[in-house]
C-alpha cells in the first residue's frame, strides 16, 4: 500500500470514525445507551486505526505531522480502554477524559507541520481542519471533567455533544485537505 494512499485512507477512517462517535455522543431520542456507545466504541477504534495508517503513511520521515498522528492514535487508543474496562473511583472517565486531551495535543502538534509543509495544496483545509479538532477534542475533556464533579450536569454534557460535533468537522476539512496535499504530491512526483 503506497504512502499517499495510507495516509488519505487512514484520513477516510478517522473520518467515519469521528462523524460515528459525534453521533453517538448526541443524546438522540429514539437511541439506547447499548447503541450510543457502540456508536462511540467503533468510532475510536476507526479513529485509532486511522491516525495509525496516516503515521504509518508518513514513511520514514520524522515530522510533527507524525508525531501528531501517533498522539492522536494514542488518545484514541486510551478513550477506547476507558470505555471497555469499567474501573473504580472514576477511572474509566478520567482515561476517556485523559485520551480526548492527548487528541486534542496530537491535533494541534499536527497542524503545525502543515505551515512548513512543501506542497500548498490543501494546506489551509488541514490547518482549520487541526485546529477544529483540537479545539473539539479540548471541549470534549472539558466536559469530561466537569461532568466528574456533576454527573447530571446537562452543561457539561451539551459541551462534550459540541466538541464532539466540531471535531467531526475539523475531520472532514482535514480529510478534503488529505486529498488535496495528497493529489498534489503525485502530480509532482513527490514520494514520502
Amino acid at each position: 500500500m503506497g504512502s499517499h494512499f495510507k495516509e488519505v485512507f487512514g484520513s477516510v477512517l478517522s473520518t467515519i470514525g469521528t462523524i460515528e462517535s459525534a453521533i453517538g455522543s448526541t443524546p438522540f431520542k429514539n437511541m439506547s445507551e447499548k447503541v450510543s456507545f457502540n456508536l462511540r466504541l467503533q468510532g475510536n477504534v476507526l479513529q485509532a486505526t486511522g491516525n495509525g495508517l496516516s503515521a504509518d503513511g508518513q514513511g520514514n520521515i520524522f515530522s510533527l505531522e507524525y508525531i501528531g498522528d501517533v498522539v492522536q492514535a494514542t488518545g484514541n487508543s486510551t478513550v477506547i480502554i476507558g470505555l471497555l474496562i469499567k474501573f473504580k473511583n472514576q477511572i474509566d472517565q478520567k482515561l476517556i477524559i485523559s485520551g480526548n486531551w492527548l487528541q486534542a495535543l496530537g491535533s494541534f502538534v499536527g497542524l503545525t507541520d502543515e505551515f512548513e509543509d512543501s506542497t500548498p495544496s490543501g494546506r489551509s483545509y488541514n490547518i482549520i481542519g487541526g485546529f477544529l479538532q483540537g479545539i473539539g477534542n479540548s471541549m470534549q475533556a472539558l466536559s469530561g471533567v466537569y461532568q466528574l464533579e456533576d454527573e447530571n450536569d446537562v452543561d457539561a454534557r451539551f459541551l462534550g455533544v459540541l466538541g464532539s460535533w466540531i471535531q467531526a468537522v475539523g475531520s472532514v476539512l482535514s480529510l478534503i485537505g488529505q486529498i488535496k496535499e495528497e493529489t498534489q504530491e503525485i502530480q509532482l512526483g513527490i514520494d514520502e
